[in-house]
């Protein structure tokens, strides 16, 4: 059921869990600290829905005024980077965008005066298909108009999310939306998609929207290429609904996509198209390297624009999670980031699903970890109702085990 005390054999308490509690103890006067940081249950609840059911746990459990909950709800990159960011005090705004199906649907920007944050998943990713897949018909247009909505906000950076992607188009679609026109070998103009590409021969830079003072970030943790074996199109296109030759059909046109800006004056496509992350978001990542932009962590990023280090600093107790618990966790996923920057502050998980035993859980730096699907044999990834309902036991279970209440407060 809830694994418990991953770190003494002895049954003691947990290392710096049971400190935090002890010091509460013996000075009845001073607060826990809890800090509730997750990422989203994917295709479940949002970030900020798993931090309150947690909460809503923490707080059925008694916890009283000595208690101080903070909830940071978390992103990594991927979809929820928005709301995230708009959790963390960034200002809401809504525009309108051509999804993955190419008609108009309603999109968020996050900004805060000084950097503006827009997403893939929620512009044109699989996540707003409302029919089947499109390989080769999707496009990255509706990023690129987010993008140009959010650079009339005259930001200092424009923060790019990479998560989520509908398209292999190397960011074409993206592009165009910019005002980046694509030819084919008559002149004519090319409306692009992944399956339109290998028409293109001629890439013009010369009407693209004014970005001038605007850095350009493009977050994601894929580090994958563009082109070839590990490419956008080989790695993740059959996730996109792409078969075999839907694959090679996508891989040649990001070739034919590089081949064509070679006219583009000072860049060097092959070099950009070879760098690590070129591949991202079916080539986005590409793209925004030919804007002059740069692909950073998308973990680290996130955890420093809402500022999680300021918040862990302060914290008695860390409670991260997210959908899924795995061997790929400490490829750079957001709780392997979150526990290599938590300072010292014990790190509790819960997730929905976790297939780490409890040393390849400590390796990973955490004190403990809670899986939902040890709560109850309901499978709950796609029924939020339920989900929160385990979320808020396993709130209620985290502080019990790690003795995080006040010495007033009874823990039964």
């Amino acid at each position: 059921m809830f694994e418990q005390n991953l770190d003494p054999a002895d049954g003691s308490a947990v290392r710096g869990s049971g400190a935090a509690a002890s010091n509460a103890r013996q000075d009845a006067s001073a607060a826990v600290r809890i800090l509730i940081a997750p990422d989203k249950f994917k295709g479940c609840l949002t970030a900020a829905e798993v931090a309150g059911a947690i909460r809503a746990g923490i707080d059925s459990a008694g916890p009283g005024a000595r208690t101080q909950v903070t909830m940071l709800p978390l992103a990594d990159g991927g979809d929820g980077s928005v709301e995230a960011a708009v959790s963390a005090g960034f200002r809401s705004l809504s525009v309108h965008v051509q999804d993955a199906d190419g008609l108009a649907r309603p999109a968020g920007i996050a900004f805060d005066g000084t950097t503006a944050v827009v997403e893939v998943a929620g512009t044109c990713g699989l996540a707003t298909l409302r029919g089947p897949l499109r390989p080769l018909d999707a496009s990255s247009r509706g990023l690129g108009e987010a993008m140009l909505a959010a650079a009339l906000l005259k930001p200092k950076r424009l923060v790019v999310a990479l998560g989520g992607s509908a398209s292999t188009d190397g960011g074409a679609g993206m592009l165009a939306a910019l005002g980046v026109q694509f030819r084919d070998a008559d002149g004519g103009l090319v409306e692009p998609s992944g399956g339109e590409l290998e028409r293109i021969v001629d890439v013009d830079l010369s009407n693209v929207v004014d970005l001038t003072g605007i850095e350009i970030i493009g977050a994601s943790d894929v580090t994958n290429q563009l082109r070839g074996p590990d490419g956008a199109a080989h790695v993740f296109g059959p996730q996109k609904g792409a078969d075999a030759a839907t694959v090679a059909q996508l891989d040649a046109g990001l070739s034919a996509l590089v081949e064509a800006c070679r006219g583009i004056p000072v860049l060097d496509p092959e070099t950009l198209a070879d760098r690590p992350g070129a591949g991202s978001a079916g080539g986005i990542g590409f793209g925004l390297l030919l804007l002059g932009g740069s692909l950073v962590s998308g973990a680290d990023y996130f955890l420093d624009l809402l500022g999680f280090d300021e918040q862990v600093w302060e914290a008695d107790l860390l409670i991260t999670g997210e959908g899924r618990l795995d061997a790929q966790t400490a490829d750079g996923k957001l709780i392997s980031a979150v526990c290599a920057r938590a300072e010292g502050t014990p790190v509790w998980a819960v997730v929905g699903c976790s297939t780490l035993d409890g040393p390849a859980a400590r390796e990973l730096g955490l004190e403990g970890v809670v899986a939902l699907q040890d709560l109850s044999a309901h499978d709950t990834s796609k029924d939020p109702a339920a989900a929160a309902e385990l979320l808020r036991q396993a709130g209620r279970d985290v502080v019990h085990q790690v003795g995080a209440l006040p010495v007033n407060v009874s823990s039964v």
